[in-house]
Order: structure tokens, then sequence, then C-alpha cells
């Protein structure tokens, strides 16, 4: 069962009870589901625990794992939100730990380096925080793993929320570069990728992609929330 997160006194995020957890431990057990079954690449849900899902046999994404704590829906779509878009960087920890037992249930290699997919400059300044680097540094202090700016995003592309598949792969050809100081870094080295949501997975393939090609051996993802297909 995965586990509440939280430090000091405070109201639930999700049920408003008063605790010392900013998302209590009933509000997780009641709707983060840990044995649901996900295509090891790609994360998203399968029938049964088996093999890769059929599209992942037939176009591998570049990144060999994929973990993801929960589906794309309540109550984690509005605690991501708010996160994001409400300057609420409180709900960074117990989304971070929440993905950390994930991964610790997924058992999947550890990493030599976390990293986080970046905003933009212009993104990053009028938003003044980068919510993925945020929960990445929870899931890397939860695992005992160094975190590293290891890709910066050249382009300032449009919002991905209302594109298909086709048009965010689209939007964000030549969109990130790995920096020439990280490049020494980086190079045979294996490499975890945090974001807060797997949409279509155009984005993280984009950035798990210019890793590969800049000589990172290897690179998994790790994201809070998949959206469900369909």
């Amino acid at each position: 069962m995965l586990a509440a997160f939280g430090s000091t006194t405070t109201l639930c995020a999700v049920c408003r009870r008063w605790g010392g957890l900013r998302v209590c431990a009933a509000c997780v057990a009641s709707h983060a589901d840990d044995s649901a079954a996900r295509c090891p690449r790609c994360a998203l849900r399968l029938p049964v625990r088996s093999a890769p899902c059929v599209e992942c046999l037939r176009d591998a994404p570049p990144q060999t794992h994929t973990v993801c704590a929960v589906d794309y829906g309540f109550p984690w779509d509005t605690l991501l939100r708010r996160l994001k878009f409400e300057g609420q960087v409180d709900l960074a920890r117990p989304l971070g730990r929440l993905l950390a037992q994930a991964i610790a249930a997924a058992a999947t290699p550890d990493p030599d380096l976390v990293t986080a997919v970046p905003l933009s400059p212009t993104r990053l300044a009028s938003r003044g925080y980068n919510q993925a680097w945020l929960i990445a540094r929870q899931v890397a202090a939860a695992r005992k793993r160094p975190i590293v700016h290891l890709l910066e995003r050249h382009l300032d592309t449009p919002e991905q929320a209302s594109l298909d598949r086709a048009q965010r792969l689209a939007n964000l050809r030549s969109a990130f570069g790995v920096p020439s100081a990280a490049q020494p870094r980086l190079r045979g080295r294996r490499v975890a990728l945090v974001d807060d949501v797997m949409t279509t997975g155009a984005t993280v393939a984009e950035c798990a992609g210019t890793l590969l090609s800049a000589g990172a051996a290897e690179v998994q993802v790790w994201a809070v929330a998949r959206t469900p297909a369909g």
C-alpha cells in the first residue's frame, strides 16, 4: 500500500481534514492504486501484468522503463494543477514521495543521475519554478540519487494539452538540448527523467532521445501521473 507523506499539522489537500499529512493516508489508500498492471515501457494500464503493450512492441519509445504512480484523474489531476499553475509548491513533497514509492515497487534499475523535463527560460521566469524539478528533488532524495540539470529547452513551444501525439512530436522537434557543461557528466550514465504528467509520451520521448544522442547509456522515465489511453 502506498503511504501518505507530510510533516506538520495541516489540512489534507484532498479531504480537507486536519492531520499531520498534506495528503492523508486515507486519501492515498482511496485514490492511489499501487497494484495496477502497467506497460513497462510507456506505463499505460494493461489488463494483466505482462510484456510491453502492443504499441511499444510495434514502436518502442527511447526510454527503457517508465514508472508512473497514478492515473491522471481525481484527485491527482487537481493536485498537479495546483502545483503547476497555482503556486502550491508544498504539494511537490507528497507527490514526489508518492512517485518514489511507485519506483521502489517497480524495482527498476537505479540510475546514476536524476534530472527533470525543463521549462523554457521564458516560462520558468513567468512561473517562478519548474514543477517537474521540484518533484524530481523529492524523488532523488528518497532514492538517494544525485540530481543534475542535464537538459535545457531551446524553444518556448505552445502548450501541449490540446495537441494529439503527432502534433506534439512536431511541436517538440529540436526543442531540447544538453548544455555543453553537462555533457561530460552525462556520457555513459544511466539517467532517470522526471516529469509531473505523462500524456501521449511525446515530451519525455523527445527528452530521452536527446539525452541518448548526447551520450547517456540509458534513460528511464518517472512521472507522477499517466493519462489513460483513449
